[in-house]
């Protein structure tokens, strides 16, 4: 078709007669018209130039004179452009000024087009990592504690003391601060806070926790990355925090004299005297639990903790060869293996222990016989019978917990040397085999300690003092019931 200068009224005006025809503007410009099969016309920009005797055509986008005129941006032009005339004018001289400076237009709009989509995806990927890194910065020191006690820690009790500790006292006051914004000042701050509520020894245990997050922390990504300025923790010294008469060793050195020993004998005594006395036993005052006895008896005489002792089996027990195996996973650390060679004394606590709970697997089952009791179970017996000692922040006496004891049956010695644990138990008989002679070598043995010396020695002598520990146990369990008669 010639080329004519078209107009939009001409444009509109026009009906084309075949399901192919154009009208060309001049200068490479036409609009094609083109009717489909279901009768719809469709109004297409193109524009045609010659390479040789070979002809190219580009489809520049259809016709829509409603639209405002279109931004001719190379990377905007797309066969579903919308133009106007004019704009197609505008971009067909351009393509022409193209052609004038040796460029091939087809070949330079795709090239246009990839460059544009390349620098699209290239600010796409700054953008990506712009929000990754603000992802980043945005992490919290609660953020960080999950990830700790997920892959980065694992205490016997499934991490529950530590998550208690810091959901009582590190997380309300920093848990929402940023890792790279968090200071010496903030964890200072958090353990100062403790200590004034007078609980010391729970401020040094929250200061080694806390060490041990952000060592853990300073050697991964991303946290050593906000980490910039150092691990805070390293900069906290806890002796400038704590009491200045708090003792940082916390050597908790009470043990019961032979005194007290029996004292305490006549004390579980009286208890069930008493109870088995009463008229309405419903309303009587509830001895100790006869677990519990037997197992004050068994840690002072075998010097295991509460919490070995908690955990033991029956299948671990062996009445008649008098030996009780605890495996390493229930000790402390997780040193060793331990076997107790039971004295006659222990030996009977653990055969009176078998009449109350020898249909369970466990010597110390849970009420729904499910599992073993709680070390700490037998730990709050043992203090709710001592509430004199019971203090509130203020040093006020504390008041009697909900379902829980609160009376002085079990203070000793008119509570004159402090309150007594299950665990001044295992010290107690630590102490009187010292005082009968026995070896400390063979009493660090007997209370399963890692013994002094290199790895390679222990690694190389092997000798299992089987004889010496049952001849050491043997002597303290016979002392104690001299103690005892």
């Amino acid at each position: 078709m010639a080329a004519q200068k078209l107009t939009a009224t001409k444009i509109d005006k026009y009906r084309p007669t075949k399901n192919d025809e154009s009208l060309a503007d001049g200068n490479g410009l036409y609009l094609r018209f083109r009717r489909g099969q279901t009768g719809t016309l469709s109004r297409v920009w193109m524009y045609a130039y010659k390479i040789g005797s070979k002809s190219i055509y580009i489809t520049l986008g259809d016709h829509e004179a409603s639209l405002p005129e279109f931004d001719i941006a190379l990377y905007k032009l797309s066969p579903a452009a919308r133009l106007t005339l004019e704009t197609a004018r505008r971009i067909a001289a351009e393509i022409s000024d193209w052609r004038k400076r040796g460029l091939q237009p087809k070949e330079f709009m795709q090239s246009e087009i990839l460059r544009q989509a390349a620098e699209v995806d290239a600010r796409a990927q700054v953008a990506a990592a712009q929000s990754a890194q603000a992802a980043t910065d945005s992490l919290t020191v609660q953020d960080m504690f999950e990830v700790w006690t997920t892959d980065g820690v694992r205490r016997k009790d499934g991490n529950a003391m530590l998550k208690r500790m810091f959901a009582a006292d590190v997380l309300p006051a920093i848990g929402a601060v940023a890792i790279k914004d968090v200071t010496e000042h903030h964890l200072r701050a958090v353990l100062r806070a403790m200590v004034e509520r007078g609980v010391n020894r729970s401020a040094v245990m929250q200061r080694n926790s806390l060490t041990q997050m952000f060592a853990w922390a300073r050697k991964r990504q991303p946290w050593r990355k906000l980490l910039v300025d150092g691990d805070p923790m390293e900069l906290i010294e806890i002796e400038k925090i704590v009491s200045p008469d708090y003792d940082l060793d916390n050597m908790r050195d009470r043990i019961l004299s032979a005194d007290e020993i029996r004292e305490l004998n006549a004390i579980i005594t009286a208890m069930h005297t008493e109870y088995e006395a009463a008229p309405d036993k419903r309303v009587a005052r509830q001895p100790l639990e006869a677990t519990t006895e037997r197992a004050i008896w068994i840690m002072l005489s075998t010097m295991c903790r509460v919490g070995e002792t908690a955990m033991a089996r029956w299948e671990h027990v062996d009445l008649a060869a008098g030996t009780w195996f605890i495996p390493k996973e229930n000790v402390k650390d997780n040193i060793a293996d331990l076997t107790v060679y039971l004295s006659a004394f222990a030996l009977d606590q653990f055969k009176q222990l078998h009449a109350h709970t020898g249909h369970s697997a466990w010597c110390f089952p849970a009420r729904n016989n499910a599992g073993s009791i709680e070390g700490k179970s037998i730990s709050k017996q043992v203090g709710d019978r001592q509430s004199m000692f019971k203090k509130n922040r203020d040093g006020t006496p504390r008041a009697p917990l909900k379902n829980r004891r609160s009376d002085d049956t079990l203070v000793l010695a008119g509570g004159k040397n402090g309150s007594w644990t299950p665990h001044d138990l295992r010290r107690t008989g630590a102490t009187m085999m010292q005082a009968l002679g026995i070896s400390l070598e063979q009493i660090d043995r007997c209370q399963n300690h890692v013994l002094p010396g290199s790895k390679v020695r222990r690694h190389y002598m092997l000798h299992d003092y089987a004889n010496e520990k049952r001849a050491a146990w043997s002597a303290l369990g016979e002392s104690l019931a001299a103690v005892l008669t």
